[in-house]
């Protein structure tokens, strides 16, 4: 008996855009798109015939944008969504309203572009219906009060004696389906001198600087989309570009990280695994790894081989994952000394670091 497909169904006002999307799921013999729909109206007819699994969901949307349908549907009854947006940096702040009110992922929508393109754009969309598919949706929680940070820290540097040693630590974590609130929880729980952070998380061009720059407002330590050549400093966690790999390096006692283009590795780009190989080549005994939520084994084997180079690595548990996929399988290759709920990992991060 050949196994269950996951149902879908695709919200968009584009005639173009749906039958794109249709045929682009379809050609995943574990995907079935079970209806379409041109706005959030006859979105809610379709879900009264039958539920799908899985609702691929446009944010502009005329009659009803779709944050507000959202809302609806996660109040009302709970489906995994994944918000399949137009490749534009000002429709990201709508879309990490969407990640918040419960989106279980974010996906660019496939351009007519080069085969390549296409090809990636089929792999990562058909991977985030199949991650929403086995997602344990959050209940809308209160929202965070955003408070400024206007100190004295934000002129003068903390005190560390991190200059005098060349045994700086620095910590590398790697995130994807659910990450961006997962990542939101762990960074808005360090201290403004926290050790150097280089964070991989999956999500499409343009969205990870808006992304860094919404935690930038939220967190007392700085963060921003890594640029080529950034270094690795106290106080601040840098974000993949989303399309590009990104690598730690170092040169004598300063830390720093490349960007590099280059294939898909274990399905992503930016991929977790190149992140954590290098920091196991590079930082060997200095790195602390920490794997959170995501679906697939991105990020297993670099893990296992930080390990082996005397790092040391957590992994987010079970309970408090949206997919249990990525920290599993660093767990299954023996390659985590730690693991823990969400909540802990911060506190864990930190001592590890002294």
């Amino acid at each position: 008996m050949s196994a269950k497909k996951i149902r879908v169904l695709i919200v968009d006002d584009s005639a173009v855009v749906r039958q794109t999307l249709c045929k682009v799921l379809q050609s995943d013999p574990e995907i079935e798109v079970i209806a379409t729909a041109s706005d959030p109206f006859v979105a809610a007819e379709r879900i009264a015939e039958e539920i799908p699994d899985v609702i691929t969901l446009d944010i502009e949307m005329p009659r009803m944008d779709g944050l507000t349908f959202l809302k609806k549907i996660m109040t009302q009854h709970p489906i995994p969504v994944v918000v399949c947006s137009s490749l534009a940096e000002e429709g990201a702040q709508s879309t990490f309203r969407a990640l918040e009110y419960g989106a279980v992922e974010i996906v660019t929508k496939p351009r007519l572009g080069t085969k390549q393109f296409l090809e990636d754009s089929r792999v990562s969309l058909c991977e985030a219906v199949k991650a929403a598919a086995g997602a344990r949706l959050r209940i809308l929680g209160p929202s965070h009060v955003v408070e400024p940070k206007l100190t004295a820290d934000a002129i003068l540097s903390p005190a560390t004696h991190a200059m005098a040693e060349t045994t700086e630590k620095v910590v590398v974590i790697g995130a994807s389906t659910g990450g961006t609130e997962a990542l939101k929880t762990l960074l808005e729980s360090l201290p403004a001198d926290a050790p150097g952070i280089v964070i991989v998380q999956h999500m499409p061009e343009l969205f990870t600087r808006a992304f860094a720059n919404r935690l930038d407002g939220l967190c007392n330590i700085t963060v921003k989309e890594a640029a080529a050549n950034d270094t690795v400093i106290r106080g601040r966690a840098l974000i993949a570009p989303g399309n590009h790999h990104l690598l730690l390096k170092r040169s004598g006692a300063r830390y720093y990280v490349e960007i590099k283009d280059g294939p898909l590795v274990c399905r992503h780009r930016p991929s977790v695994d190149v992140l954590f190989r290098s920091a196991a080549r590079y930082a060997g005994r200095n790195a602390v790894g920490a794997i959170l939520t995501g679906m697939g084994d991105d990020g297993a084997r670099g893990m296992l081989e930080m390990k082996q180079a005397g790092a040391v690595t957590i992994a987010q548990d079970e309970a408090t994952c949206v997919v249990f996929g990525m920290p599993k399988e660093a767990i299954k290759l023996n390659g985590v000394d730690k693991i823990l709920p969400l909540h802990l990992i911060a506190g864990a991060v930190l001592n590890c670091a002294k």
